[in-house]
């Protein structure tokens, strides 16, 4: 089989703008805010070093998706497919209907394996009838042999996955054009201000009714001095904002200007640490990451956005078979997001003495309202003063911890109040046996932060 995925890298990776996050962006920090110059922390992410944090703490970068954020994103990966079957060939590998998307559009969807459980999640962008962008996850750009443990393991890039699935006589190309673009991710209410300032505002405006903005999940493409950029609207965090893909030629003027615009206007570059907050954090459920949430040994089923990213109306796609036999026989798991006096990572969560569940991702959050952590009921000084913090995460649990109305649906709030389900977090032993002091939380569906990525940009054009 021909490969189209990278080489594993003998070392790990560095984006294309390191180097100015290392010497343009952190003494420019130090000097704005009096802090002392050190390097940036690290940590390996799909085999890129990607900064955790910069001089600012995380939590302080976490906050900074109430004004605007700004990401590198570079670790991602862009692949380009084209040909009179592209289209085809990609309906029947990933869980979305590709082949309905209209020119523009931008859709969300899994790729799975034969047993259904998620390879990776990813952003599908429609240029034309014969052209395709898939935005994929760091990493899984990769094919090849690692070693763990003292096993090798096999990696797959989602390329590979999509092309060995080609047929001789179908006409199908594809191309990895991430070196030729640096992804910059631009959230939070300034969002708007900031592009607009940076590029002008029709590159802001509905590319069929230019009198209009962008609808949620389009994109537009525009040049400048011949480098094509593209820009689109699907909000990771569930807030307003636009992920955009610079040509490589204008890609340190650009991350200047933006970067510089949004220290203005109150905001930061936000690392790793501050990203993971704020998809937890977006809207009432949070967002699933590949690697925690989502993993190849278990299907997405009952996943906040698998009606979203799977269409179980088609006949045939990688996985679908599986899925549809979990779903016949009855799956009861569900994710859900949990709230406790601190982080909780890989704990079991236990209701009353019986386990429930498990965490998959927990992290340190300021966006917690003083009223949510006090009701945690902690001891913890931190948690229950004004301008206190407390954890946010989400879980797998074995079933819906929410009672179920006549209908058949989760009775999450009553009388206009969330329901709040107490529940004690533990360590365990290599047996299964629940370890050590307990961390106080609770489970609920109000979220942290109101979801606005999917509302009329009319709200933050004037802002």
């Amino acid at each position: 089989m021909h490969k189209y995925g990278k080489s594993i890298p003998l070392n790990p990776r560095a984006t294309f703008i390191q180097d100015m996050e290392e010497n343009w962006y952190q003494p420019l920090l130090s000097d704005k805010f009096n802090l002392t110059l050190q390097p940036i922390k690290r940590s390996n992410f799909g085999q890129y070093m990607m900064a955790v944090n910069y001089l600012t703490s995380i939590m302080e970068e976490a906050e900074a998706i109430n004004k605007v954020a700004i990401y590198n994103i570079d670790h991602m990966a862009q692949v380009r497919f084209w040909g009179k079957d592209a289209a085809q060939l990609l309906n029947r590998t990933i869980g979305a209907d590709i082949v309905g998307m209209k020119i523009g559009q931008c859709k969300y969807s899994l790729l799975l394996n034969d047993n259904g459980g998620v390879q990776d999640d990813m952003i599908f962008m429609k240029v034309s009838d014969t052209e395709f962008i898939m935005v994929i996850n760091a990493g899984h750009d990769l094919t090849g042999t690692e070693i763990h443990d003292g096993k090798d393991i096999e990696i797959i890039a989602d390329v590979d996955r999509v092309m060995m699935h080609k047929t001789d006589t179908e006409e199908v190309y594809c191309e990895d054009i991430s070196d030729a673009l640096v992804k910059i991710d631009i959230q939070g209410p300034l969002s708007y201000k900031l592009i607009k300032q940076v590029y002008g505002p029709d590159v802001l405006r509905n590319r069929n009714q230019p009198d209009k903005n962008m609808n949620f999940f389009t994109f537009n493409e525009f040049e400048i001095d011949g480098d094509k950029y593209y820009i689109s609207r699907t909000g990771y965090t569930n807030r307003w904002g636009w992920e955009l893909y610079i040509p490589i030629a204008k890609a340190n003027e650009d991350f200047k200007k933006i970067v510089t615009l949004a220290l203005e206007y109150g905001g930061l570059l936000v690392g790793l640490g501050g990203r993971d907050e704020n998809r937890i954090s977006a809207g009432a459920v949070g967002l699933p990451l590949m690697g925690q949430e989502y993993d190849p040994e278990h299907t997405p089923i009952n996943a906040p956005l698998f009606e979203a990213a799977i269409d179980m109306t088609k006949l045939d796609f990688i996985g679908r078979a599986a899925l549809q036999n979990a779903i016949d026989h009855g799956v009861t798991k569900r994710m859900a997001m949990v709230i406790s006096e601190g982080i909780v990572s890989h704990r079991a969560i236990y209701q009353d003495g019986v386990k429930i569940g498990s965490v998959t991702s927990s992290i340190n959050s300021p966006n917690v309202s003083l009223e949510q952590r006090l009701f945690i009921g902690s001891k913890r000084k931190n948690v229950n003063e004004e301008n206190g913090s407390a954890a946010i995460g989400l879980g797998w649990f074995y079933a819906s911890p929410f009672e179920m109305d006549s209908d058949g649906k989760e009775v999450t709030s009553q009388n206009g109040s969330p329901v709040r389900i107490k529940v004690d977090f533990y360590r365990e032993n290599e047996a299964g046996e629940k370890i050590g002091t307990p961390v106080l939380g609770y489970i609920t569906a109000e979220g942290i932060s109101v979801a606005t990525a999917p509302k009329a940009l009319k709200n933050i054009e004037n802002l």
